[in-house]
């Protein structure tokens, strides 16, 4: 009997602590970046028929998913913004690998693109003042 009660307190070296804590939840993994980064507001900023004036941005994107068109450039980032104040207007033209879309400026509110300059002649825009007309 003796031996016997000796032998029990070595079988388990825990039993001298008492109860033993396990762990009630499996382990997560850990999280990458922790969220990511924040978006980058990319998009459409201005859409057909919406009057811009110079340095207002059109389009920004990441490659170039639309082409600058007539009055309009595009930045190092593939930013487009107008260059002339006008409406923006949205067209596609067919090109060898199909179509194209592209981004523009009219002068007027009814005109469309792409325009037909065999008829209708360039679109010119010249920031310029009639000084007669003015009053002093």
């Amino acid at each position: 009997m003796l031996f016997s009660r000796s032998f029990d307190s070595f079988r388990s070296p825990f039993s001298l602590l008492g109860a033993v804590r396990t762990a009630t939840k499996r382990a997560g993994g850990t999280v990458h970046n922790h969220g990511g980064s924040p978006g980058k507001r990319l998009g459409v900023k201005k859409f057909s028929d919406q009057a811009v004036i110079p340095g207002n941005i059109i389009v920004r994107q990441r490659g170039t998913t639309f082409h600058p068109g007539p009055h309009v450039k595009m930045g190092r980032d593939h930013t487009i913004y107008a260059v002339t104040p006008g409406f923006v207007r949205f067209y596609q033209k067919e090109r060898m690998r199909g179509p194209r879309k592209f981004v523009g400026v009219v002068l007027e509110r009814g005109e469309k693109l792409p325009r037909d300059e065999e008829t209708l002649g360039r679109s010119r825009y010249c920031a310029l003042v009639q000084l007669e007309s003015q009053a002093p």
